[in-house]
């Protein structure tokens, strides 16, 4: 099936960026969220950060308004029906990540639901749902999907890493072979404090050499270092 109508919920950080990126591609975007000032902000950060683009060359003038043109802002999910593909990068709140489960499952229920996450919590909550722990191999390979990860900053480590690896854990829930959410549940509980750990191990390990060659080119240009947190957070 070709992708032409991508739905992203959530319109912080991740869900703006993520906007972004599908709309200079030429897809069809519906962003949603339930704060309507949210929105709002994010279409005005979307336009900005073109804007930026624009002043580095590294996007043509003309490309811009029917990007912008191509993005659909809503309050209801079920102005997602209609999408080929839905991304989630909503807040860290049960209530919603279940809602979007339930849309997901309902809208497709053959399909295969996978995502990516770096924090603790959430891979609490999508062990409550049902998801499991797995090797980036066992996700999509399709485009559409890695084209989300283009606003990241940690997408050039994921690249360096054929996209077999990255700071996020992979998570899949599949329909036809899945464990029940009570025994994904127990998993997570039984093993949250080796997930934790890997986690730390993993930005520990993956950004290592990024940090080595930002402060070697740092010292090359006789700028003032930056902080770890600097590095981590693009701040």
């Amino acid at each position: 099936m070709a992708i032409e109508k991508i739905g992203v919920i959530g319109a912080g950080q991740m869900g703006t960026g993520i906007s972004h990126v599908l709309a200079l591609s030429g897809y069809d975007v519906v962003l949603d969220d339930i704060n309507k000032d949210a929105l709002a902000k994010a279409i005005g950060l979307i336009e900005k950060n073109m804007q930026r683009q624009l002043a580095k060359g590294l996007i043509k003038e003309e490309q811009i308004k029917p990007a912008l043109a191509r993005i659909r802002v809503t309050q209801t999910l079920d102005d997602l029906k209609d999408r080929d593909l839905v991304i989630e990068a909503a807040t860290e709140d049960e209530a919603i990540k279940k809602k979007i489960f339930d849309l997901s499952r309902e809208k497709y229920p053959d399909a295969k639901l996978f995502g990516l996450t770096t924090g603790l919590a959430v891979m609490k909550i999508n062990s409550e749902l049902g998801y499991e722990p797995v090797t980036y191999s066992e996700l999509t390979q399709d485009e559409d999907f890695w084209a989300g990860c283009k606003s990241c900053v940690n997408y050039e480590i994921l690249m360096s890493k054929d996209r077999k690896n990255c700071m996020c854990t992979a998570m899949l829930y599949d329909p036809k072979d899945h464990y029940k959410p009570e025994e994904t549940k127990q998993f997570f509980e039984e093993n949250k404090t080796g997930l934790e750990r890997l986690l730390q191990f993993k930005r520990w390990k993956l950004l290592k050499p990024f940090l080595k060659k930002k402060e070697d080119n740092g010292n090359n240009s006789g700028s003032q270092q930056k902080s770890f947190l600097q590095y981590f957070f693009n701040i």
